[in-house]
């Protein structure tokens, strides 16, 4: 099979669109299993600096995600333009990225939904972190 323009940015766009959403099942995953670390911590009383480790690393699993999901949009934009042009030349109720972007509000996006749970990780994770700092600032090891 020949390749086309057409095909090319079709497979540019179909693979890092699967890849944008196979990295945020793993950010859901890693942030289930640091949220559930940080939730035992403060269950069995653990030490602060316990608290403060399992806060900076929910923050930062959320950091480091965004800026992985930051950078796919980015080389999502890049074959949308192309596939937009080739799109005009399809009859008008076979344009679904044209379509897409003419009839949803700005805020129904992925983007936006990913971009809310990556702010509420990273809000956890200062949270317990602050948490962890009080404890330790009180002097309390095992409260």
């Amino acid at each position: 099979m020949a390749l086309t323009v057409e095909s090319y940015l079709w497979e540019h766009w179909r693979f890092n669109s699967e890849q944008r959403l196979k990295a945020f099942n793993f950010f859901v995953a890693f942030a289930i299993f640091v949220d559930g670390m940080a939730f035992t911590a403060l269950d069995k009383h653990a030490h602060p600096l316990i608290l403060l480790f399992m806060g900076g690393l929910a923050s930062l699993l959320a950091c480091v995600f965004a800026i992985a999901d930051w950078r796919s949009r980015h080389l999502l934009r890049l074959s949308k333009r192309g596939l937009k042009t080739f799109e005009q030349n399809l009859p008008p109720d076979c344009r679904p990225l044209m379509l897409d972007e003419i009839s949803r509000h700005s805020w129904v996006r992925f983007t936006v939904a990913f971009n809310m749970l990556f702010a509420l990780q990273c809000l956890f994770g200062m949270l317990v972190t602050g948490f962890g700092i009080y404890l330790a600032w009180r002097g309390v090891l095992n409260w």
